[in-house]
């Protein structure tokens, strides 16, 4: 295949995408190349990555268990420390039972292509993340996309007892939550199943960091399917999947990815084990992150950028309108923020639309005031360098 050809095309586009070496990342800091960075493209929102707590949990675990699970998890890759992850879990979200998958992608792949068929349709919200994209574009059921939370487009395109409807929790790249009133009232309605996906709601919104449904006032139990991650305000890595004990049951037999993946390694069950419960209390740093956000975009609305409407930890900047959109501006202006000490991530196609580039600006509990009041002056100076 012509690869170097492909490449030369996509680095013409301005979206060839290359991979940084990085020597150490935290909530608030980035090292590269013996430099530090001021770090804004990461989703450890509570700063939990580096947490003590987590970090003895962690070690605790390898000296117990060792370092790897050694097998799937229907063989021996099961064990006590996964069961009891499990169980703290489903009573912190409200849930019958969960299943521990070693990513988001895998976990929605995983529920996707286990139960659908041919016969199903899936309906999805057209801003959802790729792996929940993908999985509908290779499983065999017919899938319908919806306009961004456009409840009444999604109602005309609903049939009765067809088959699935999927949305995020917190979009991962526009930072704004799904409408889940809307989408519990029409999954109640039609009698199709819901799933929210809620990898950057978790452990941030909602009482006792409980996510999106809690935040909104929505019932567990409204929604059939629940899909977090590890990997982001809990700051370790891994996903699960949650609902009723029979759902799980079904996927213990039938999602591929679980049943033939060698299971977690036992320390980075302890990790999460220990973010968990952490997070349950971490009022405080909640308090904090919405502190970073509304100081961000009050400084941000008098910069000569489009700031989207959110309120959570993922706040995205696209340019100007002459240069809406425009990847290679977006590339130049990411890379100006680097040379100033500030990493910050430009997110083009495919990730998001065509003509919708952005610097996809994530905040986390870590940063200071002081953070943020620089990173506004830096984008001020950038942006102005850019035009």
């Amino acid at each position: 295949m012509p690869f170097n050809l492909c490449l030369a095309e996509r680095e013409a586009l301005g979206l060839r995408r290359r991979l940084p070496a990085i020597d150490k990342v935290t909530g608030r800091q980035l090292f590269s190349a013996d430099k530090c960075y001021l770090n804004f493209a990461g989703n450890d929102y509570l700063g939990f990555s580096l947490a003590p707590e987590l970090i003895k949990a962690a070690d605790a675990a390898a000296r117990e268990f060792g370092v790897g699970a050694v097998a799937s998890p229907l063989v021996v890759g099961y064990q006590a420390i996964h069961r009891q992850l499990e169980s703290e879990l489903a009573d912190w979200l409200g849930l019958e039972a969960v299943m521990l998958f070693s990513s988001g992608f895998s976990a929605n792949q995983a529920v996707i292509k286990a139960l659908l068929t041919k016969e199903h349709l899936l309906w999805q919200d057209r801003l959802n993340h790729a792996s929940l994209q993908e999985a509908g574009m290779l499983s065999p059921a017919r899938m319908r996309r919806f306009a961004h939370n456009d409840m009444a487009q999604l109602a005309k395109q609903l049939k009765p007892k067809a088959g699935l409807i999927v949305s995020e929790g917190v979009f991962s790249m526009d930072g704004d939550q799904g409408d889940w009133q809307g989408l519990s009232a029409l999954s109640d309605q039609t009698n199709n199943w819901l799933m929210i996906d809620d990898a950057h709601g978790l452990g941030v919104l909602g009482k006792q960091g409980r996510g999106t449904l809690s935040e909104q006032g929505v019932a567990a139990d409204k929604v059939h399917i629940h899909m977090g991650t590890f990997g982001k305000a809990l700051g370790v890595s891994g996903a699960f999947i949650g609902g009723s004990q029979l759902l799980i049951d079904y996927l213990h037999n039938h999602a591929r990815s679980y049943v033939y993946s060698t299971h977690l390694p036992p320390p980075q069950a302890a990790a999460i084990l220990a973010a968990v419960r952490l997070a349950q209390t971490a009022d405080e740093q909640r308090e904090q992150l919405q502190a970073r956000i509304q100081q961000f975009r009050a400084g941000a609305a008098n910069l000569p950028l489009q700031l989207l409407l959110s309120n959570t930890a993922i706040q995205p900047l696209l340019l100007g309108k002459e240069l809406v959109g425009d990847e290679q501006a977006t590339l130049n202006l990411s890379n100006r923020l680097r040379e100033q000490g500030f990493w910050v991530g430009a997110i083009r196609p495919p990730t998001v639309p065509k003509g919708s580039s952005r610097l996809r600006i994530t905040l986390s509990a870590a940063h200071s005031q002081t953070d943020i009041a620089a990173l506004l002056q830096a984008l001020q100076e950038s942006v102005r360098s850019e035009a």
